[in-house]
């Protein structure tokens, strides 16, 4: 499975490039990037994010306009950016002027419909960068955030305050996931543990599911309403799938992530975990458990959840256990689950950890 891109659509005049005065033979030499640009760029990069312009430039190509003049300062300014190594994906420029009713003049998409079709885009992650309210508008018909930047609003952003919000905010994701069977709602917070709610009718079982989320250091709110009239299987099976894919969608694209993940004991009993946040869903399970059920939970679902987890967060996943208490041998499984996950969510830096250049 491919990683869906992260796309910033960025505006040019006044966003990446002061706004020109005009286009004159001499405007050239007027070019100022805008303040905090280019370091802006490069962390955003860093983080993962791709770029492609957009920009309305009206009545281009006519004698008020002439495009020789505008291509000397636009092809200057792509200099400037290449020089410090910052590159985009697409450049799509509008010449038309507003009047002319054209379908590719922002806030209207028709400039990007090929790109947007062409493209997996994570609309969640990407955004449009911009000085106007067209920008805004445009983001909102693509479906995606829209962020304004160097302009007196009061809701407007710096550059530097753009990457602190795309790069340092908290790894969330929520998922919701109705069936016949179960009405799930599932919020993960990779980056704070202060609040960790679980209900899904199950005593135990919420009890081994808060037990992942505090040693796995994460917050984690989940409530299931399923059949339990029937039996477990259905509640458990797709609260790990839940789990599984909110953990998936918060890791976004894993750079500086750990990776790798422990084995504990708890009193008599013994789990050995192995994990890789690989993107490649594996599973393997040892252990014998000497009783059928504790509470309400059965035994033989421990292993599914684990399998079903696995699987929704495309990861390796390797339990053994062995002890005499069925209580403490499956506390000591989700534990080391738990234990395992702290290990491989945290970040340090922005490297990929992966020779291959991709974790999906």
């Amino acid at each position: 499975m491919t990683m869906s891109a992260r796309i910033l659509f960025i505006d040019r005049d006044g966003t990446l490039i002061e706004e020109p005065d005009d286009y004159q033979v001499d405007a050239v030499e007027k070019i100022r990037l805008v303040e905090g640009v280019i370091p802006s760029l490069l962390e955003l990069a860093r983080h993962g994010f791709r770029f492609v312009m957009v920009s309305n430039q009206d009545g281009l190509g006519t004698d008020a306009f002439p495009q020789a003049h505008f291509d000397l300062c636009h092809d200057h300014a792509l200099r400037l950016f290449t020089s410090q190594g910052i590159s985009f994906d697409e450049i799509f420029i509008c010449p038309h002027l507003p009047d002319d009713q054209c379908e590719c003049h922002k806030p209207r998409t028709g400039l990007l419909t090929k790109y947007l079709a062409a493209n997996d885009i994570d609309l969640t992650a990407s955004a449009v960068i911009g000085d106007r309210e067209t920008d805004m508008q445009l983001a909102e018909r693509i479906g995606v955030r829209g962020l304004l930047v160097n302009v007196d609003a009061e809701n407007a952003l710096t550059w530097p305050a753009i990457v602190d919000l795309l790069c340092h905010s908290d790894r969330v994701a929520t998922i919701e996931r109705n069936t016949n069977e179960t009405r799930i709602t599932t919020s993960v917070n990779l980056d704070t543990a202060d609040k960790i709610k679980v209900d899904t009718g199950i005593g135990f079982y919420d009890h081994m599911l808060e037990q992942i989320a505090k040693h796995g250091g994460f917050s984690l709110a989940l409530h299931c309403d399923g059949d339990l009239e029937i039996d477990e299987h259905h509640t458990v099976e797709d609260t790990a799938i839940c789990l599984g894919s909110a953990l998936r969608k918060a890791l976004g694209n894993k750079l500086g992530i750990g990776r790798y993940g422990f084995f504990l004991p708890m009193d008599e009993s013994e789990a050995k975990v192995a994990l890789d946040l690989s993107g490649r869903a594996a599973f393997e399970f040892s252990g014998t458990f000497p009783r059928d059920s504790v509470g309400e939970l059965s035994t033989e679902m421990v292993e599914h959840f684990f399998r079903s987890l696995a699987d929704s967060l495309g990861a390796a996943l390797h339990v053994e256990v062995k002890g005499e208490n069925t209580h403490h041998m499956i506390e000591a499984c989700f534990k080391a689950v738990g234990r395992s996950l702290r290990q491989a969510i945290r970040t340090d830096g922005t490297d990929l950890p992966s020779t291959k250049g991709t974790l999906s």
